[in-house]
């Protein structure tokens, strides 16, 4: 994936957000937030004495955490490049 931007480091954050063990984390991250609500929503507890399932933002907080750890479990490799790192010499 090639950026293009005239600022540098603009340039190297979008880079790096757009690798895919990124894009991974973050698609965990959302799916989380909205496996927290959706648990708050059908499961919570209205009584208000849970800490976390009484509260909307607190369980789509947590949803998000776990989203990520399970997303960072597994790693994927980037794609190389043809030619490179191949094991094979050119003569």
């Amino acid at each position: 994936m090639e950026v293009k931007s005239e600022n540098p480091i603009v340039s190297k954050i979008l880079t790096t957000l757009k690798s895919r063990n990124n894009l991974k984390n973050i698609s965990g991250i959302a799916l989380g937030i909205i496996g927290g609500y959706l648990y708050y929503r059908f499961v919570g507890c209205s009584s208000g004495g849970c800490a976390i399932t009484s509260n909307p933002y607190m369980s789509m907080l947590w949803g998000g955490v776990l989203g990520y750890l399970l997303a960072d479990i597994f790693k994927l490799k980037d794609a190389k490049k043809s030619g490179e790192d191949s094991g094979e010499k050119e003569v």
